[in-house]
């Protein structure tokens, strides 16, 4: 394996593609267009939004380096195969590469909460810092906790949506009058919350399926080395209702929204939201209940990855709905 391809399978290069296209969907969607709606243009421009975009990435990045170099011993056993860290490339590289990519994604955070000088940016770059070492602190502890790290690794996910929509807010407990344009520019981040949470919850919650069902995947190597994780503390059957019960409640909100979608003749976006999301999830259910070896919860994380791809790809509908 050359060490070109080496360094981007370490850095999950197709995980970093899919952080990269939910915020550019996220902003070129959702963000532009709502504030376009009410003739205000956006605080987050274009520069600083592709800037914060290559700060996620990078710290992302950052956090698969250190996470395979601490997962050594355990993805020697669960995926062998797979294998970069010490085999292709040496782990003092991999913590070298863990620094400079963590310093470089912080340094855009704080330029960019500086050059936008708002309460909102300036925590929305403490929260980037904070999240670096929260990848180490899972890397080297939490990953190996009971839930702790699966929802750490959820909450993480949801903030790559967060964070956009916290660096398109405006200090507005500053402002002593509010003019028309303020005035539109406020219903616009009340449409704009709605929407980030909206998503950010969609990813949370999948992103919690997920992190179970690897864990149930992983299973062999983490009890070797004495990780506390749902399936080996619980069990797989509970590990399967726990998974099943999210599923159902994410299968429940998607519904409820549906019908709201109907309410208002959005029936494209709900037809493809049935179709590509919501029955792929009901199918998940079936074959969770099926699944017995590695494999095919494997497969089953494959299915939840594509899923959450078709959630993330829904936003373009809001480009010419809003």
């Amino acid at each position: 394996m050359k060490i070109t391809a080496a360094f981007f399978r370490l850095i999950r290069w197709p995980n970093l593609v899919f952080i990269a296209l939910t915020q550019v969907l996220f902003y070129f969607c959702i963000i532009l267009p709502v504030f376009e709606q009410y003739h205000s243009a956006p605080v987050l421009s274009f520069t600083l939004f592709m800037l914060l975009m290559v700060a996620s990435v990078f710290i992302a990045a950052a956090g698969y380096i250190i996470n395979d170099y601490f997962d050594l011993h355990i993805d020697a056993v669960n995926k062998p195969d797979k294998l970069v860290m010490d085999k292709v490339i040496k782990r003092r590289w991999g913590i070298v590469w863990h620094l400079a990519l963590s310093a470089i994604g912080i340094a855009i955070s704080l330029a960019v909460s500086y050059r936008l000088h708002t309460f909102y940016s300036f925590i929305a770059g403490m929260i980037n810092v904070v999240s670096v070492i929260a990848l180490w602190l899972y890397s080297t502890t939490y990953k190996r906790k009971l839930l702790i790290g699966n929802v750490l690794i959820s909450l993480l996910t949801a903030w790559t949506i967060l964070i956009l929509y916290m660096a398109s807010l405006k200090d507005w407990f500053s402002t002593k009058a509010i003019t028309e344009s303020q005035s539109g520019y406020m219903l616009g981040e009340t449409k704009l919350f709605k929407f980030a949470i909206l998503y950010a919850g969609f990813a949370f919650i999948i992103s919690l399926i997920r992190e179970v069902v690897k864990d149930m995947e992983d299973m062999e190597g983490d009890a070797k080395y004495g990780c506390k994780t749902m399936p080996i503390v619980w069990g797989i059957p509970v590990s399967k209702v726990f998974v099943a019960v999210w599923t159902v409640v994410l299968i429940a909100i998607l519904i409820v929204i549906q019908f709201y979608a109907l309410k208002i003749s959005w029936w494209m976006s709900a037809l493809y939201c049935i179709t590509l999301i919501i029955l792929p999830l009901i199918w998940f259910l079936r074959k969770l209940y099926q699944a017995k070896v590695a494999a095919d919860y494997h497969k089953l994380s494959t299915m939840i990855k594509l899923i959450m791809l078709s959630g993330i790809l829904s936003m373009i509908f809001f480009k010419f709905y809003l």
